[in-house]
């Protein structure tokens, strides 16, 4: 058997091991194995998932076989949801499967604590009302459920949980963590201990572009009243100002400078979306609080206190021209700076978990540590129930973007799916259906 960083070398690339290690400690629970459902489960099989746990009480059918990947012709007429494990298990060994010949809707009725077992719940083709009763269930033992529903090449996907919490949303554009228009003391003095003006043509051209834009920020702000650029005309103007330093047209590190400026625009201090986290009313944390909203309320002491209005520092630092000793001890600067964040972040955390009477010490260094390098990028998400969803009025929300042309066509297969399945709970069959 290969070894797992071997085996998921790819995708371990993309989520790290941390999110490799939560994919393999998930348990979850599949309701109706048809084409969505297994298709579902095949991708997370061969990501790697701790186990499943298929619930189907349906038989395998000719018809399935045009449409589902892991049933043949040798298991029609036998359990669905026992064939679909028994082939996801061929392409993962690693992972726990396990079956329960039930139809769902009925299981759903009568096991409503099975549920509470799992990371996740994934239910396929359910009318409406188990979908109300299911997400109830989840909503109250605090399990992530995700509907899907096909109907030949369309269909819908809709998750539903009271808040998930993402520490790594490894967003897709997103800042470099530079401190260039706010730097922290060590890193102005080193900053101040590098002659731009020097005559030395190697030294020159070597004089990576973070200290480039510290010094003519800094050089922008005395002669602004403490202001940077904001205007169109001013950054123009500013970037002039680093065009005029170059004493030669080689000299790649001013060019990166020019070409990072907009770093220098972005505002000071904390983003509005963390400003409303910080600021959340789960913030005020007491002995129940997840680990999640312990580190934000430590954050938001740390931005208060010593981070003077910042979050930790992240400590790393992108390539750049540079000699090699200037970046390395550029690179040590923002290392010694991250860590000593993470320390005062540290004993926050700990002076706030014994507060609120649990163990200092349940919150790991590795999780915190985590939490700390990507403060900047923290997600909180919430979902209405399914139950708010039907029976809530929103006909003027739907008006709205009936109207929008990014949203009108997926609004408009919205409503023609809703109308569908209302139409097969009172008539028990689905539009275009005949008999005979």
């Amino acid at each position: 058997m290969a070894e797992p960083k071997t085996k998921y070398d790819r995708q371990l690339r993309i989520w790290g091991e941390q999110g490799q290690e939560a994919l393999e400690k998930s348990s979850i629970c599949l309701l109706n194995c048809g084409p969505t459902g297994s298709e579902t489960l095949k991708n997370l099989v061969l990501g790697g998932i701790g186990s499943i746990t298929v619930v189907d009480g349906s038989k395998v059918e000719l018809g399935d076989l045009g449409n589902n990947f892991l049933v043949d012709e040798s298991s029609v007429g036998q359990s669905k949801a026992k064939t679909v494990c028994a082939f996801l298990q061929e392409l993962n060994d690693a992972v726990k499967a396990k079956f329960i010949e039930e139809y769902p809707q009925k299981f759903i009725e009568s096991n409503s604590s099975f549920f509470s077992q799992f990371t996740l719940v994934v239910a396929t083709q359910l009318v409406e009302s188990s979908m109300v009763k299911l997400d109830k269930i989840c909503r109250d033992a605090n399990v992530m459920l995700i509907f899907a529903r096909s109907y030949g090449l369309t269909g819908f996907v809709r998750i539903s949980v009271k808040e998930h919490a993402v520490i790594e949303s490894k967003p897709d554009h997103f800042l470099d963590d530079l401190r260039l228009n706010n730097p922290w003391p060590e890193l102005r003095r080193f900053s101040d201990s590098i002659d731009l003006g020097t005559a030395d043509p190697v030294v020159h051209k070597h004089t990576p572009y973070v200290i480039i834009l510290i010094k003519i920020a800094e050089e922008w702000a005395n002669t602004h009243d403490g202001n940077l650029p904001s205007t169109r005309d001013e950054k123009k103007v500013f970037k002039d100002l680093i065009k005029a330093k170059m004493i030669a047209s080689d000299e790649d590190n001013y060019k990166e400078a020019i070409e990072a400026s907009f770093k220098v625009f972005s505002p000071r201090g904390i983003s509005p979306s963390m400003h409303q986290i910080i600021n959340d009313s789960c913030a005020e944390v007491n002995s129940n609080s997840s680990d999640f909203w312990v580190l934000v309320a430590a954050l938001k002491e740390f931005i208060a206190n010593e981070g003077g209005g910042e979050a930790p520092l992240e400590g790393a630092i992108p390539d750049m021209t540079s000699s090699t000793e200037v970046y390395v001890n550029l690179q040590k600067l923002y290392q010694a700076k991250a860590e000593t964040d993470f320390l005062v972040m540290e004993k926050h955390v700990r002076k706030i978990l014994k507060k609120i009477g649990r163990d200092p010490l349940s919150i790991s260094k590795a999780t915190l540590k985590s939490f700390c390098k990507n403060a900047r990028k923290l997600k909180v998400c919430r979902y209405r129930s399914t139950e708010d969803e039907f029976h809530s009025t929103v006909q003027l929300e739907l008006q709205k973007y009936l109207t929008d042309e990014d949203y009108c066509i997926a609004v408009g297969f919205y409503i023609l799916l809703r109308a569908v399945d209302r139409f097969a709970a009172n008539y028990n069959s689905f539009p275009g259906q005949f008999d005979g």
